[in-house]
């Protein structure tokens, strides 16, 4: 990897160590337009890992395998190893449950990925429902893959075989997201500059249509219980809204350029935004206000300068499964990995080229797809929380954080339960 310049701030702050690296396979021929690696993605259980390798292709590898090649082999692995190569329409090969590694050609350049799992006991939200053509168990582990031409087609990740084919979109999906309750309800964020909610429970019916972005819609994320949902895309736009009524809650205002990826922490307290403005905010959702900003460029750009092209863009961020650190990835060649409570990197490693990073289930891994097709891997720093986000953490996997404030006891400790600028 080659080297890249640091802050004086950062001179001193540690290296990232690389986990490993999973190179694409390249040729000749290959075009460099088509190559990009636009999403990687982790399964829920954490039994799987996908990407987009570029020309059609998504690879889906076992994790536990994954990091044992790396263990046995060393950091670099080439990522056309022995598979299977499973074609748009193939039928099942492999035995169900059992992980093993899956090339699927999608048809069309792929620009977003989701891994949905089912909970049998939650309900489709559609009328009729005496008769599906699916019927998804407890074990069943999907993956959605949104298209160029607007389509998205979903997988069954243990046999590789095409079950649902959704056409509504007129541009290219540019992200998806499962609601994390089981219920595979579905959301895609398209350049058509608008959101759809799918029911995959119901064989794939459309729900609703989300309209209020003005231009290209970037990203999507929903709250750790499903309730709210974040899309972000051009002309600085972030907004929340209500998945129970499908109505907009608010429009969060304070980046100075395209928004183009968010994520809420594991309690659903704190909302990360990435921006082309050389800034991630992190956001109490529920009030509307900036609690923390991390730049990338020093000193910070005036909002002229963070409005244009000032080769600092945040392209992606990601929120750990601890709720203390974040990951973003920038065009200066560079990983950094944040705590929610201090001004500067913990850690940083060297990237080009990237695209789009993601933890790991148990978030002991940072994962980042570049414009070649490839995935380089690195350890996530350890740190022991605070007493004071273990508590924050705690009490907000009994109520939602609205709630928090709410609560009859001393001020002083509400306060230490909350989040504060």
């Amino acid at each position: 990897m080659a080297s890249f310049p640091l802050s004086v701030n950062e001179k001193l702050i540690a290296r990232s160590r690389t986990v490993g690296e999973l190179l694409a396979p390249t040729s000749p021929f290959d075009k460099k337009c088509g190559r990009e690696n636009w999403t990687v993605a982790f399964a829920p259980d954490g039994s799987y890992f996908a990407w987009s390798q570029g020309h059609r292709i998504v690879k889906l590898v076992p994790w536990s395998q994954c990091l044992q090649n790396f263990l046995l082999h060393g950091t670099k692995n080439v990522a056309n190893s022995v598979s299977t190569r499973l074609t748009r329409q193939n039928s099942d090969s492999g035995q169900k449950n059992k992980p093993c590694e899956h090339i699927i050609d999608c048809g069309d350049i792929v620009w977003s990925l989701a891994f949905g799992s089912s909970v049998p006991e939650k309900q489709s939200r559609c009328v009729n429902i005496e008769w599906h053509r699916f019927k998804f168990g407890q074990d069943q582990l999907l993956l959605a893959t949104g298209l160029n031409n607007g389509r998205i087609k979903i997988w069954d990740v243990y046999t590789g075989k095409l079950l649902l084919n959704l056409m509504d979109h007129t541009e290219v999906v540019r992200d998806l997201t499962f609601a994390p309750d089981g219920s595979l309800i579905l959301v895609s964020a398209s350049r058509d500059k608008t959101l759809r909610v799918w029911d995959l429970k119901d064989d794939g019916n459309m729900m609703k249509v989300l309209r209020g972005h003005q231009n290209w819609v970037y990203g999507c994320a929903f709250s750790p219980d499903s309730s709210l949902l974040c899309s972000v895309g051009a002309s600085k736009a972030v907004f929340l809204w209500d998945m129970d009524k499908y109505s907009m809650i608010r429009k969060l205002e304070g980046h100075h350029n395209d928004v183009v990826a968010c994520e809420f922490s594991p309690d659903g307290a704190l909302l990360a935004t990435a921006s082309y403005d050389t800034r991630v905010y992190v956001w109490d959702p529920h009030l509307g206000v900036i609690l923390m900003e991390f730049g990338h460029l020093f000193p910070p750009p005036t909002p002229i300068f963070a409005g244009g092209a000032n080769d600092r863009w945040v392209r992606s961020v990601s929120f750990s499964h601890d709720g203390l650190h974040i990951a973003s990835l920038a065009d200066d060649k560079m990983v950094r990995f944040w705590r929610i409570d201090e001004e500067y990197p913990v850690q940083v490693a060297p990237l080009n080229n990237g695209l789009c990073c993601t933890f790991s289930t148990d978030g002991s891994v940072l994962a980042a797809g570049t414009q070649d097709g490839s995935v380089y891997f690195w350890a996530t720093p350890r740190q022991v929380s605070s007493l004071q986000h273990l508590c924050r953490m705690a009490i907000r996997r009994v109520m939602p954080t609205s709630q928090v404030k709410n609560l009859p006891i001393p001020s002083k400790v509400v306060e230490f339960l909350c989040y504060q600028i």
